[in-house]
């Protein structure tokens, strides 16, 4: 059998969003992220996504810096592992 690979389109970040790596979860709502830009930043995981959407080490996600602190933000959305390959493939992410 032969699999087939579906492209699907994407939430890609918005000017103020970047791709993040998770490299650590904190407990409670906080997560350390490696994001796009070489940063690493403290990300906190908003309300609505807190018991929705579990986030665990190594998933890709967007991050919001925040405009007051830039070495914290606010985790925006998270993609599945087959998403996160797919944006390897396309080479938005390492």
């Amino acid at each position: 059998m032969t699999e087939q690979r579906e492209q699907k389109d994407l939430r890609m970040p918005s000017e103020s969003e970047q791709f993040g790596v998770v490299t650590q979860h904190l407990g409670g709502n906080h997560v350390r992220v490696r994001c796009a830009d070489g940063e690493t930043r403290l990300g906190r995981i908003p309300g609505r996504m807190k018991y929705r959407t579990w986030i665990e080490k190594d998933d890709v996600v967007l991050i919001d810096p925040w405009d007051w602190q830039d070495e914290k933000g606010d985790i925006e959305w998270r993609y599945e592992s087959a998403d996160a390959e797919q944006l390897r493939r396309e080479g938005h992410i390492d």
